[in-house]
């Protein structure tokens, strides 16, 4: 963890932020003494919806050819 005296976090703030968000913890003194600590706040996670998935890909069109002979396709029709 970093030590920064206050004095050098106001100059630096956003310097210091975008390190917490980054995942470091940055100490913060006054008189040499820590008085706050920045860390990056852990955002919850999103759950999937495996249902909603599932229906919007039974919703999308079959291929017709495969993936393979679609890239080859656009590879050669790229060719001048």
């Amino acid at each position: 963890m970093d030590t920064v005296s206050l004095a050098d976090a106001k100059a630096r703030l956003s310097e210091l932020v975008a390190r917490a968000e980054a995942g470091e913890d940055v100490c913060i003194t006054r008189r040499g003494k820590p008085v706050v600590r920045l860390t990056r706040v852990d955002r919850p996670k999103q759950p999937i919806d495996f249902e909603a998935w599932r229906k919007l890909r039974e919703s999308m069109p079959k291929q017709e050819e495969s993936t393979e002979d679609f890239i080859r396709r656009m590879r050669d029709d790229a060719r001048y």
